[in-house]
């Protein structure tokens, strides 16, 4: 965890059976209920968010993969079009 000072605050509902349950795993690690919750929701977003920022690939998927990033873009001519008229906000645009 950052060692940097908590200024945000998270609210939730929960059951007082999940309640119950949190103060006993709390107490059961040690910690209080705000630490043992704060703790396990960064554990888990650990686990949920690699995915999202790293992918492995074999060595052919690689070099497929390199050779679409190196490859010249395609031409989108309706992307074009719309990059180069005015824009409602764009200065005398309509």
């Amino acid at each position: 965890m950052p060692s940097s000072v908590r200024s945000e605050k998270l609210d939730l509902r929960l059951t007082p059976a999940a309640k119950r349950t949190l103060q006993a795993a709390a107490m059961a690690k040690g910690r209080s209920v705000s630490e043992f919750v704060l703790e396990s929701a960064l554990a888990n977003a650990a686990e949920a968010l690699p995915d999202r920022s790293t992918f492995l690939l074999d060595a052919d998927r690689w070099s497929a993969f390199l050779a679409a990033l190196d490859a010249p873009p395609r031409p989108l001519p309706r992307l074009s079009r719309l990059l180069s008229e005015r824009g409602p906000f764009d200065p005398n645009g309509t």
